[in-house]
């Protein structure tokens, strides 16, 4: 496959892409983006946030796991899966995408211990009861840092996971808190980790905001030919997601043990992304247990946002989960230079796009790269270190693409931008307007605190369920 030149063209790479960075930090999705994920639910990568503090000293991160989840789905609430490793990446400068910090989740559920049901003299939590929340039942996880050169280093053992919000009855019975009190609750699970900054994992509400089903009616939304479906509607809004969040002293990953220096430079540029992997061999047991054994597998992963959604065709997309970026100009290069979606957009919207937005489209190149951000020519990346990672300069305040922050926009459930709309206008037109689903905000005010994403969907109320007549 042969790269071609950074060129002049009608849309023009630098100014198309200079119209993306002004539009600031947005927000985007991978919700069941690929065949076999889409069975595998705990296991599917659905948001990848980072971005640097207003002070520098802190890169927060945050990774979404496990997309639309139901409110009201018991009595097993969703969860972390016990046999998943969840970890997120971190690479650092222009010489290599290979990791230079990988942080390992591994989640416990604790065992229910097996009580006679006819002994009505046991307390609840027992293991017999009918709603899952008295059953005792806990989760917990660890965390292990890794360091290219050095041993793993464990920095969190047996910290609780957030549980999930159920209702009013559960607050009071089983959480001991006011009824009204889960939002307040759920941050206590906040670890702080000491000089290793600090960590939260449970359920969120799910963040991202997208007319799903205009956009999987093969892109019926305004912008096509013909008369796009009236009424947009959020079809992600009321559903909820588990998340990690990590706050990371910068100092920690510059690789010299100081902070960041001011300006542009590709030696303190941060490549992040998270993954999920499986045992190679899982063996399922008559009691239910699973044995699993082998190495890990990777089945799902997310760096930028909407790079497998939608640049990726549908024959790569379980080859994409399971590769890493290092591989990625190899093995999917031809994807960015000639996005398949602007090939199909021709079709189903019955339109003719021009040959310079179908082929030769080193402008996307240039965003993942950073290079011409914050002015043309900051950043040099060549195409050996060119692959999906969310590219974060320590040097630089975070500003999409150089970063992705959650929040920050015109109003508190709106980020500075719909990476939706920007990102399909620029595809599929050259610029970053004139495709849009119609869905402008989340559904619920993000937080302006870690861990950033809002209190996930309560299911007593806040359920899918409609009013019995």
């Amino acid at each position: 496959m042969r790269f071609s030149h950074r060129m002049g063209r009608a849309v023009g790479a630098v100014s198309a892409l200079g119209l993306l960075l002004l539009c600031g930090p947005a927000q985007a999705s991978s919700h069941r983006e690929a065949p076999a994920i889409s069975f595998d639910p705990a296991a599917d990568n659905t948001d990848v946030w980072a971005w640097l503090s207003s002070d520098s000293s802190t890169l927060y991160i945050v990774a979404a796991y496990n997309p639309l989840e139901e409110p009201s789905g018991g009595p097993n609430f969703n969860k972390f899966s016990d046999d998943v490793l969840y970890q997120i990446h971190i690479t650092r400068g222009d010489q290599s995408l290979a990791d230079v910090m990988t942080y390992d989740f591994r989640f416990s559920t604790s065992r229910i211990k097996r009580v006679d049901p006819a002994d009505q003299s046991a307390p609840p939590g027992g293991g017999k009861e009918f709603f899952a929340q008295l059953s005792g039942q806990t989760q917990t996880y660890t965390v292990t840092k890794n360091a290219a050169g050095q041993r793993p280093t464990n920095i969190a053992s047996g910290v609780a996971v957030a549980p999930p919000n159920i209702g009013p009855r559960t607050n009071v019975v089983a959480y001991q808190i006011p009824a009204n009190g889960y939002d307040d609750y759920s941050l206590t699970f906040v670890k702080d980790l000491g000089s290793e900054g600090k960590v939260w994992a449970g359920p969120r509400d799910d963040g991202f905001y997208v007319d799903l089903a205009r956009v999987f009616d093969l892109a019926n939304f305004a912008g096509s030919v013909t008369p796009p479906l009236p009424n947009a509607t959020d079809g992600v809004s009321g559903f909820n997601c588990h998340a990690i969040a990590l706050a990371i002293p910068t100092s920690n990953l510059t690789g010299t043990g100081q902070p960041p220096t001011s300006g542009p430079s590709d030696a303190q540029t941060l490549g992040i992304w998270a993954s999920a992997s499986r045992r190679k061999v899982s063996i399922l047991r008559n009691d239910g247990t699973t044995d699993a054994d082998g190495p890990w597998v990777q089945v799902s992963r997310l760096g930028l946002p909407l790079i497998n959604e939608a640049v990726i065709g549908l024959q790569d997309k379980d080859k994409y989960n399971r590769t890493t970026p290092v591989t990625d100009v190899k093995n999917f290069g031809a994807y960015f230079l000639n996005p398949v979606v602007v090939r199909d957009y021709e079709v189903v919207a019955q339109t003719t796009v021009a040959d310079n937005l179908k082929f030769g489209r080193t402008d996307i190149l240039d965003a993942i790269n950073l290079t011409n951000f914050p002015t043309p020519g900051a950043h040099q990346f060549g195409l050996n270190v060119t692959g999906d990672v969310l590219r974060v300069d320590l040097g630089v305040p975070s500003q999409f693409p150089n970063g992705r922050m959650i929040g920050g926009g015109a109003n508190p459930n709106q980020d500075q931008a719909d990476v939706t709309d920007i990102l399909l206008s620029l595809l599929l037109t050259g610029n970053t307007s004139g495709i849009s689903d119609g869905v402008n905000s989340n559904d619920k005010a993000y937080l302006t605190q870690f861990p950033f994403l809002a209190s996930p969907w309560e299911g007593a109320q806040q359920g899918h369920g409609k009013p019995a007549p």
